[in-house]
């Protein structure tokens, strides 16, 4: 786990990746799945994959966001909404967070530096068509509004559940969601391949077997 501060983040693109999901199809923490380097014959994991990915797409400043990593969840169990919550309750003078999921083998600094650059030129939230994730999301007030209400309400509504004795798993609202209430834009992936995520056993082995080639 790596110490950061405000100072040392800056007021840039914080690059943030996700590795805070439960991985209950996996059966295995996603984060630690090696994934075979035919470059550099290493076998990285998938979390020093994805750091590396977005390094080299030109993100200086790098979070995880997990409870066993650099921003633990404040709402637990939230889904990658509830990361980037919790993200930016820790660095709000990012001026935009681009994030992606640790499942996802084979995407590339390339489709990543795509996301950015439209994305601060646009200034709205861009994804690729057909996949919410991974994001270029700003740090506006659209952002902020949207966080601090789903929050408060999934605050107050556990209270409630507490109370009542319930045990409700998902408390936080989807990435879908959040882009309906913020200036967003889909653009085009150059790849469809580097947005294949790998959520179970088997789409790992696909994965693995692609690694091969």
């Amino acid at each position: 786990m790596t110490s950061f501060t405000n100072a040392t983040i800056g007021n840039g693109c914080l690059g943030v990746v996700l590795a805070g999901g439960l991985s209950s199809r996996m059966g295995q923490d996603k984060a630690q799945l090696l994934r075979k380097s035919t470059a550099t014959l290493s076998m990285p994991s998938m979390l020093e994959f994805s750091k590396q990915m977005l390094s080299d797409s030109g993100i200086n400043n790098i979070v995880v966001s997990g409870d066993n990593y650099d921003v633990p969840d404040q709402v637990k169990q939230s889904g990658p909404v509830g990361g980037i919550f919790s993200v930016l309750s820790n660095f709000p003078q990012a001026k935009s967070l681009l994030i992606l999921p640790v499942d996802l083998p084979f995407i590339t600094a390339r489709a990543l530096t795509d996301l950015r650059l439209k994305g601060e030129l646009s200034q709205k939230a861009t994804y690729f068509a057909g996949h919410n994730i991974p994001l270029y999301l700003p740090n506006n007030a659209y952002v902020a509004l949207f966080l601090a209400q789903a929050f408060t309400i999934t605050n107050s509504n556990k209270c409630q559940d507490s109370r009542l004795g319930s045990q409700s798993e998902k408390k936080g609202p989807s990435i879908k969601a959040l882009l309906k209430q913020v200036p967003h834009q889909a653009i085009k992936s150059r790849d469809a391949k580097t947005l294949f995520n790998s959520n179970t056993p088997e789409q790992w082995q696909q994965a693995k077997q692609q690694f091969n080639l």
